[in-house]
């Protein structure tokens, strides 16, 4: 009986999930492979947004005109503003905002973070509780350490900073 209940759950998602698809492509939505694609039904697209292979879009996320989201991207509670670039293999956690032209490549997690306008996040790092500004250029394995063991701090990286590879930010 319980299996028989767990069909009719899996249908019910699949038949929605097939709903949510069609209806942002009917928008105007590129998807490239629609059957590996989840979207949520709160989600808000902006023109020309392409969405890959394998992506997660949770609850609570606008996307702006002419994103780009790679695959392997999993993306919830946030606002990724227009000309954006996201992934693959990307997490963008709730209460992040990826601000016009940024970047985010591969193995690259967003929490809570504001990133600044053209400011790029490239590949394997942590980004938490931070505000970057804007052209600021984030290096390969940085991340931001801000917890001290009692309370969270805020890492706040200023206009047009360089941030080499293989770097810790203590807030």
């Amino acid at each position: 009986m319980a299996s028989i209940n767990k069909k009719k759950i899996a249908l019910a998602e699949k038949y929605k999930q097939e709903k949510l698809r069609n209806k942002a492509m009917n928008l105007g939505v590129t998807i490239k492979s629609p059957e590996t694609v989840f979207l949520s039904e709160d989600t808000k697209f902006g023109k020309n947004v392409v969405i890959n292979p394998y992506v997660v879009i949770g609850k609570k996320t606008k996307i702006g005109n002419n994103v780009e989201i790679l695959s392997f991207t999993h993306i919830e509670n946030a606002t990724l503003e227009s000309d954006v670039n996201v992934g693959p293999f990307s997490r963008i956690r709730p209460g992040s905002v990826l601000s016009k032209g940024s970047r985010v490549g591969n193995f690259v997690e967003i929490k809570k973070s504001k990133i600044g306008r053209n400011s790029k996040i490239n590949h394997l790092s942590y980004v938490g509780d931070a505000n970057l500004g804007k052209n600021v250029n984030v290096g390969a394995g940085t991340i931001t350490c801000n917890y001290d063991g009692k309370k969270k701090n805020k890492t706040k990286i200023m206009d047009g900073a360089f941030i080499g590879s293989n770097t810790a930010l203590i807030a």
